[in-house]
């Protein structure tokens, strides 16, 4: 990860934290998954106020962009249509198993529903 802050620059450092940031995961240079410093080591490495720092992560919490998982770190969240995708797929495999379908059933279910949506063979 690289950020540069810009004390010139007409944005306030904790935009420029969370712009820097969101881009980057947005552009795929920071995948979904990837561990952000914590927010004690990023003011360091910047030269920032821990403050600073702590709001850039919650905007970008706010906004999705990462994902604070307590004590075991802060994450690039996946995209919020990979997590909506996510949701319905555990949505759907709950009611087919409750519904008594097979693992394979199920499965063959979904690829026909895909086909159709996708038009493709």
């Amino acid at each position: 990860m690289s950020l540069k802050i810009h004390i010139d620059d007409s944005a306030p450092p904790y935009e420029q934290v969370r712009a820097q940031i969101s881009e980057q995961a947005r552009a795929g240079a920071l995948p979904t998954g990837y561990r952000l410093p914590t927010v004690r080591g990023l003011a360091e490495s910047l030269g920032l106020a821990v403050n600073t720092v702590a709001k850039a992560y919650r905007a970008l919490e706010a906004d999705g962009v990462i994902e604070t998982r307590g004590r075991n770190g802060t994450y690039i969240a996946a995209p919020a249509a990979t997590r909506e995708a996510s949701t319905a797929a555990q949505t759907y495999a709950e009611r087919a198993r409750r519904l008594g379908l097979d693992h394979d059933t199920a499965l063959a279910t979904v690829r026909d529903a895909l086909r159709a949506a996708y038009g493709t063979d």
